[in-house]
């Protein structure tokens, strides 16, 4: 069997660019955004392109679909545009060239309400007395959903459109809620021991929903790694073969650490292996 031909919208973007060389190396890969992507021969122009689109996905296997405007500050006129009307426009152009599946770079902003509460306040401040990570209750995708900026709203409803498109023209989506990707692939704030996934944890797991099984039609999954202190639930990722390699609790002690670093008396751990 050939290569899948998997399409990627917001190739040029901070997650985008992490994704990008490992589905290079596995599939035949179309990379979308408006910007240039530097040693990649990309398509540019708009998701508003509703023309060129369709004429991008035609032949596709999946659709990877990562672009957004991804500010917390984001405007509402940019939201609605590039989050709102861009992910319908995606969707439609699947729905038309007969794309099997979509995975939608939904966000933990969906549900970042929750951190005014306890425990999670205290998680991502970094306040662990009196917590035992094997206890305190973890978001689930069942709970209802809390955005706190526009981002985590528009993310929401792109999550609803992709139900719709999935009951009622049968295309599988997954939804995978990201947390941090991080450029460095290290935590750098107290919030990041709580969110975050690694680029190798990143990688394997978009590639397990590129190849989910035909029978998954629908899902919602957190994309975070097994991290000590990780806000978000993991059940769900065994349906699509999903277990993550990393916790980002082993950065914690190189952390602190940076003033040896800096002066040469220590060396920080081994940087995770590429996928």
């Amino acid at each position: 069997m050939g290569k899948l031909n998997v399409v990627v919208t917001g190739a040029a973007g901070g997650v985008g660019q992490v994704l990008l060389p490992c589905l290079r190396e596995r599939y035949d890969v179309v990379a979308i955004d408006r910007r240039r992507i530097r040693g990649v021969a990309a398509k540019r122009f708009s998701l508003s392109n509703r023309r060129r689109l369709a004429s991008a996905f035609r032949g596709a296997d999946v659709v990877v679909h990562l672009a957004a405007d991804a500010s917390w500050k984001a405007t509402w006129t940019s939201t609605l545009e590039n989050n709102i009307v861009g992910t319908r426009n995606v969707l439609e152009a699947a729905r038309i060239r007969g794309v099997r599946r979509v995975v939608f770079a939904s966000s933990n902003a969906v549900v970042m309400g929750y951190e005014d509460d306890e425990p999670w306040a205290s998680i991502v401040a970094g306040r662990y007395e009196g917590l035992d990570p094997a206890t305190f209750v973890r978001l689930t995708p069942t709970m209802p959903v809390r955005p706190a900026n526009l981002y985590g709203v528009s993310k929401a409803f792109g999550e609803a459109l992709c139900r719709y498109y999935s009951d009622q023209f049968g295309i599988s989506v997954i939804c995978l809620r990201i947390g941090s990707v991080r450029p460095t692939d290290r935590p750098t704030r107290s919030r990041h021991f709580a969110t975050m996934i690694s680029h190798r944890d990143f990688a394997n797991l978009v590639i397990r929903a590129i190849e989910a099984p035909d029978d998954v039609r629908f899902e919602i999954l957190y994309a975070v790694s097994d991290n000590t202190w990780r806000l978000y639930d993991l059940a769900g990722t065994e349906r699509i073969g999903f277990t993550p390699s990393d916790n980002v609790e082993d950065w914690r002690a190189a952390s602190k650490l940076s003033s040896e670093r800096r002066i040469g008396t220590a060396m920080s751990p081994p940087r995770p292996a590429a996928t």
